[in-house]
């Protein structure tokens, strides 16, 4: 059967409607409206028999089919047998859906507004898995989040809380005339709405967010968009391939990753491509499934990416780039073409530069450039696998452990990849708080795989099925790895943004060439593969005008030096020295 949505509508449709509306259409949701009117009628309805669908609408409007449908036999109106499940959300009338949740469940629900701050929240550990990622998790809100939402308050015996603190209940799971029923007290977040915080927190928006998201990709696993994988990977910013930097080392730290099962992207600091140690180089070339290097800038100076001079930014990531080729070839160690800026500090034009230079991809934890953007990022922009907004190039978003772990579980419930960043003292006091960490990652209830991290941009893209011999892909990174894992041969459908066709230079599949056409905002191209069979695809782009080297004055180059040597003092004496002290007065 076919999974589709009916979105369920007043007259005329509200605010909430619209939002409703925008969720189905960010996750690729067949669905179509119709007036709640219509649906009491259903000889005028367009539901079909080879239809399954998902309801979805406001409480307010579910009360006005409510009655109508109480009164009908269990059959009689086809809603049992087409309704496959239902999603009720707040439309900010909290009478209307404290009478919806009563009616549904025979017993007295009460809603009050606000909650206790310094609670934990409970995320249910459901049995069909409908909360994904975020399952049996406990997460404390923002203060924000809590003072103005509306809760439902009580034991009830007919309802499931799925989010719930004490009595208190923000999502609900309930079962009438067979029919699976999930409501959310809370109004649904706005997609669209300008992102005003350096990332999307989910601890901020946990009620207004997690219902629907979890509701949409529980109900709808084949025909919304989907990944083929929960990708993971740890960053660790700036340290030296030597046998110690900080608190980092190698060995000790490879021990760790093959018992606990992930892996480590160094963020290399393009200006030490001459001092790498020839054992640990080694050491990263035997153990390539745990270790891997990406690119951190070009001599680290905070702002070096953050200008606005397309000729520095040109220089800084043609020099990035030369100096991780004689870095490869010095060492025999490959890289990943993945930036991570400096401090997280760019501007637009950086990441125009970085496409023509040759780079894959951005990860990154900044989502807004240096210099404030006329056009805003939304929320919509920051839940989508990377963020497109800048120049159609892919930025990648990290979290630090500090964010918490269920930051990382929604970015997965989203479909984004599990990106971690550290520096070298979170791996202090013998790896405990890192281990600790890693350990709540791998107890999420979806499996991760952790790769390294060009590896992780390769395979972090959304997919859906159209039939069962085809599959639409929407393709981020400059690299995309499509494995065909079907008995059956497969056509893919792939599309890309990209406003500036003109400067693709080539496209291949494997070794062949593919011809692509433009759509719009997107290119698009076609892939066909047989049964086991896998292929890579690579987008390049020409390359800009090359206007010659920023010369780099002797005041320049001595500072750079500086700053590097003091930071290394800094990360691998004073850091050391500071947290022995600190251990000795708790001593």
């Amino acid at each position: 059967m076919q999974e589709k949505a009916l979105l369920l509508t007043g007259d005329r449709s509200s605010t909430a409607d619209c939002r409703a509306e925008r969720l189905l259409e960010f996750f690729g949701v067949p669905y179509q409206k119709q007036s709640a009117t219509d649906f009491l009628f259903p000889e005028s309805s367009s539901m079909t028999n080879n239809s399954n669908y998902r309801l979805v609408c406001a409480a307010r409007t579910f009360a006005q089919v409510m009655g109508e449908l109480q009164k009908a036999p269990y059959h009689s109106n086809g809603f049992t047998p087409q309704i496959h499940s239902v999603f009720v959300y707040s439309n900010g009338d909290p009478v209307a859906l404290a009478n919806v949740v009563g009616q549904l469940s025979g017993e007295n629900i009460s809603i009050r507004k606000g909650a206790r701050t310094h609670i934990e929240w409970s995320i249910a550990d459901d049995p069909d898995g409908v909360c994904g990622a975020m399952r049996a998790l406990r997460v404390h809100p923002a203060a924000t989040a809590l003072s103005s939402c509306d809760f439902f308050d009580g034991n009830g015996r007919s309802a499931t809380p799925l989010i719930a603190a004490g009595t208190k209940a923000a999502f609900l799971k309930l079962t009438w005339r067979g029919v699976p029923f999930f409501v959310s007290s809370v109004p649904l977040l706005d997609i669209d709405a300008d992102l005003t915080t350096r990332n999307f927190d989910v601890r901020d928006h946990l009620f207004s967010a997690v219902p629907a998201v979890s509701y949409i990709r529980w109900a709808f696993p084949h025909s919304s968009w989907n990944t083929a994988e929960a990708s993971a990977c740890l960053v660790i910013d700036d340290p030296l391939l030597k046998a110690r930097y900080g608190f980092v080392r190698y060995r000790e730290l490879l021990a760790l990753m093959k018992r606990l099962r992930f892996s480590t992207s160094i963020a290399f600091i393009p200006w030490n491509w001459r001092r790498s140690d020839r054992k640990v180089v080694q050491l990263f070339r035997e153990n390539s499934d745990n270790y891997s290097l990406c690119v951190h800038g070009c001599d680290h100076i905070g702002y070096e990416f953050g200008t606005s001079d397309r000729q520095r930014l040109r220089a800084a990531a043609s020099e990035a780039v030369r100096r991780m080729s004689l870095h490869e070839k010095r060492t025999g160690l490959a890289h990943d073409r993945v930036m991570v800026f400096p401090q997280g500090v760019f501007s637009e034009e950086a990441i125009l530069e970085l496409k023509r230079a040759g780079f894959d991809a951005v990860v990154n934890t900044e989502v807004h450039s240096h210099r404030p953007r006329e056009c805003k990022l939304r929320t919509s922009d920051v839940w989508d696998v990377a963020v497109m907004s800048y120049s159609d190039f892919p930025i990648y978003t990290r979290r630090y452990p500090a964010q918490g772990v269920e930051n990382l579980a929604f970015d997965l419930l989203l479909g984004k990849p599990c990106l971690v960043v550290i520096h070298h003292d979170f791996c202090s006091n013998g790896y405990a708080r890192l281990a600790g960490f890693i350990d709540q990652l791998n107890a999420l209830k979806v499996p991760l795989a952790w790769r390294r991290l060009g590896d992780v941009v390769r395979r972090s893209y959304r997919q859906k099925e159209v039939s069962p011999d085809a599959m639409e892909i929407e393709m981020y990174g400059n690299e995309l790895l499509i494995e065909n894992r079907s008995d059956r041969e497969k056509s893919y459908l792939i599309r890309r943004r990209e406003r500036e066709p003109k400067n693709i230079e080539s496209l291949r599949a494997g070794s062949r060439r593919v011809s692509w056409d433009s759509a719009g905002d997107y290119m698009e191209f076609r892939v066909g593969l047989s049964p086991g069979e896998s292929t890579l695809v690579t987008l390049r782009y020409k390359g800009a005008e090359d206007v010659g080297n920023v010369p780099q004055n002797f005041a320049y180059s001595a500072k750079t030096m500086l700053r590097r040597y003091l930071s290394e003092a800094r990360d691998n004496y004073l850091a050391p020295a500071k947290a022995r002290m600190v251990a000795f007065s708790r001593s």
